[in-house]
């Protein structure tokens, strides 16, 4: 009976595993705006986009390999629930669909950007690590992205305000650091956008909402 049981647990977790990398993967192809882009704008776009495709087949090879680990503690009946449910919690708040809470930064935009330069803060932001991203009340998963002109951005089919609120969880100094480098994305932005001002403040504690969007993919099947 116990290894029916711990077989089915492990049958959960491997489904959500593979789940969630079709997910990530998917989120690459959301990016719009391209057409808008200088060279330079879309050089650096590229090394983003590499950049996060290696931490996407590193998290690959992670996933896999606590895969591998579960099925092997099944196969000696040793597999703990407890293990089982710590990596599950961190599985859903890693892909959103659970809230989650930690320390990290608030990115403060006031003034009208449009959608692409908002995608420029939200991929450097991933690149430098940030565990989890929120626009205001929206959660940042796989096929939300800011769009539209200067005025008129929305995120997940919602009409965003001045000013914009970023929230993102990760280490405080890595993630400003990276938004606030000499050449970085705050730079470009002002010096294309001199209106508008951007600041970046470290935050103790951020609590970033569940997403309400179906995060089944409609085209990709997880691997077991």
């Amino acid at each position: 009976m116990r290894g029916r049981s711990g077989r089915l647990v492990v049958g959960i977790v491997l489904f959500v595993l593979g789940f969630l990398v079709v997910v990530q993967l998917r989120a690459q192809s959301s990016d719009e705006g391209l057409a808008a882009l200088s060279v330079q704008d879309l050089t650096e776009l590229v090394a983003n986009v590499t950049s996060r495709n290696t931490q996407l087949r590193d998290e690959v090879r992670k996933l896999e390999q606590q895969r591998t680990v579960v099925e092997q503690a099944v196969q000696r009946g040793d597999t703990s629930a407890l293990q089982i449910r710590s990596d599950l919690n961190r599985i859903e708040g890693w892909s959103g669909a659970v809230a989650v809470t930690g320390t990290g930064v608030q990115v403060t935009i006031i003034g009208s950007i449009p959608g692409d330069a908002i995608e420029l803060l939200l991929n450097e932001l991933r690149n430098a690590g940030a565990e989890g991203i929120a626009i205001g009340s929206v959660r940042v998963v796989a096929g939300v992205v800011a769009s539209g002109p200067a005025g008129a951005v929305t995120v997940g089919n919602r009409l965003v305000d001045s000013p914009v609120v970023l929230t993102a969880i990760g280490q405080s100094q890595t993630l400003a650091g990276s938004l606030t480098r000499a050449g970085g994305p705050i730079a470009q932005l002002a010096a294309r956008y001199p209106d508008a001002s951007i600041t970046v403040a470290a935050v103790d504690k951020i609590t970033l909402p569940a997403t309400d969007r179906s995060l089944g993919p409609v085209l990709g099947r997880p691997r077991l």
